[in-house]
């Protein structure tokens, strides 16, 4: 028999200005429960959380949520309590995991005094006892060296361990509740399942409830008991994972899950043709300060790629796979001549070189899709001038008139129409959505004619059915033009709908190299062993 709720919520609505963006939610979360709320971005699942506990700015908030009181009790309706009543209840009994740690962190105080600020007033200690306490809420999360790591400020930490000592000063008040909003959204894989192993270790240890805010459906099939499924502000279906997987009754929570990015490309062996880009020997390094005296005369090197070797054929497409630190992200630059590297590099049999002119001709011949559309495409210029920037670079003597047609012509091909959108040239970034946006980016690129296409992460920052779209037009784009594409991404599903051949990278070496059936599904290294069973 199931007994009372640890947190019961009915006819949640949440309205700004009049406008309701989530409508009467029903849902409750059992002592001890791993509840996963699932949507895409702008379902209202985040809305839900944060309205919980009163961190929703100029809101109406309607509806219950009542709490059980410690040891039973009457319960507690966390919607009609003053500011000053919640203020016990927020990191005590209900603590907060945000989504980017970067932006949750304080910039200007190391993590273990934001740590053991938290644990003064929540826990009564005294800042000695709130220092050692900090660090040892730090080593309990399986950071290294905790006593150091206190003394960092959160700049100086990596992705994961900033994500770590977020969880650290969540769980050091003892919550009964942990709200986990995209917790391990901006963690590569394997750090991924290390938090997600992390959550369930301490959820089984405190006999806390969790509820995760995602739209990962692998990390909700890994980690979660049950899933209630956003669409719109609507709780449209929930239920046991097992349920809800194996049979889904909505429309949505459908498409959810058929997400999952597909292959759909040209398997046929690549004939003998040049190679677009070719690398042998390639090093990139950056210089680093050498500590003490020895550092006034000369600076020390930190070497990011280390001899790759590598080729991609007409029309085919590298994969390029690792954890951050890896290096392919600095192996994307060298490949788009934005860094300094040593080894031989050539683009369709040119060199980057010191001379512009002849650097501006190869620019033309490979371009770059970053990973976040919104912060790669200028919120001051409009969608022609944004796509027909590089037509100003490359063909200066382009009439207005021929400019304005090669624009709508390129929008066309990546599924943007003036008939879907009116006043599609002259609209700004912002007026889009995240799939639309790198729509935009994408048809920037192709507009001067590339032969390659350097893809940073392109799907990452999206929403799974939006990552599939894209994925699909990048295919479709492929086959039609004979594109090349040299994709960098930490998720091996996008290496395997995409990909003819992968780079399996780690420390700046190249740990594995081959086509993608061979090291994804019979792999020889244990970090790529690592890497796929991270991603099933």
């Amino acid at each position: 028999m199931i007994g009372a709720p640890l947190l019961e919520v009915k006819d949640l609505r949440v309205a700004f200005g009049g406008k309701e963006v989530v409508h009467g939610v029903d849902f409750s979360i059992q002592p001890g429960e791993k509840l996963a709320l699932v949507g895409e971005s702008g379902s209202g699942k985040t809305v839900t959380a944060l309205s919980l506990l009163g961190l929703v700015a100029n809101a109406k908030v309607t509806g219950s949520a009542r709490l059980a009181q410690v040891g039973g009790g009457v319960t507690r309706d966390l919607l009609q309590l003053s500011e000053r009543e919640l203020l016990p209840i927020r990191g005590k009994e209900i603590a907060m995991i945000f989504q980017e740690p970067m932006t949750a962190l304080n910039p200007l105080y190391p993590v273990g005094d934001q740590i053991a600020e938290v644990l003064q007033l929540k826990e009564g200690l005294t800042a000695r006892q709130a220092w050692q306490g900090a660090i040892a809420a730090l080593a309990a999360t399986g950071l290294p060296e905790p006593e150091r790591r206190a003394d960092a400020y959160p700049h100086q930490l990596s992705g994961g361990q900033r994500q770590r000592a977020m969880i650290a000063m969540a769980l050091s008040g003892r919550p009964r509740l942990l709200l986990a909003d995209e917790p391990t959204t901006a963690l590569d894989v394997t750090l991924r399942t290390q938090i997600l192993d992390l959550l369930s270790q301490v959820q089984r240890h405190n006999g806390m409830s969790i509820l995760l805010i995602t739209h990962d459906l692998n990390l909700v099939r890994k980690f979660a008991d049950r899933v209630a499924v956003m669409e719109n502000g609507h709780l449209v279906e929930q239920g046991t994972v097992t349920e809800v997987f194996a049979n889904p009754r909505h429309p949505y929570t459908r498409k959810l899950i058929d997400s999952r990015p597909v292959r759909d490309v040209t398997e046929a062996p690549a004939p003998e043709q040049t190679p677009v880009m070719r690398a042998s020997g390639l090093q990139v390094s950056y210089p680093i300060p050498i500590p003490g005296v020895r550092g006034w005369f000369r600076k020390g090197k930190f070497v990011a790629v280390k001899g790759a070797a590598f080729a991609i054929a007409p029309g085919r497409t590298l994969g390029v796979v690792g954890e951050s630190g890896s290096g392919k992200s600095t192996l994307a630059l060298a490949a788009l001549g934005l860094m300094p590297h040593a080894g031989d590099l050539e683009v369709m049999g040119r060199r980057w070189g010191p001379d512009a002119a002849a650097n501006k001709a190869i620019r033309r011949l490979v371009q770059v899709v970053f990973q976040d559309p919104y912060s790669s495409l200028s919120p001051r210029m409009t969608v022609e001038e944004i796509v027909g920037e590089g037509l100003l670079v490359h063909e200066p003597g382009l009439p207005l008139a021929g400019r304005r047609e090669r624009v709508v012509h390129a929008l066309a091909e990546v599924g943007l129409s003036q008939e879907l959108f009116p006043g599609l040239l002259q609209r700004y970034p912002h007026e889009f959505s995240g799939g639309q946006r790198q729509r935009l980016a994408i048809a920037r690129a192709l507009i001067v004619g590339p032969g390659l296409l350097v893809l940073d992460e392109p799907t990452s920052a999206l929403d799974v059915t939006i990552q599939k779209q894209v994925l699909q037009l990048l295919q479709r784009l492929q086959r039609e033009k004979g594109l090349s594409y040299l994709l960098i991404t930490h998720d091996v599903d996008v290496i395997r709908a995409m990909a003819h051949d992968v780079l399996v990278m780690k420390d700046g070496d190249i740990l594995e190299a081959g086509t993608v059936t061979g090291v994804l599904d019979s792999p020889q290294q244990d970090y790529t062993r690592v890497l796929v069973a991270a991603a099933a």
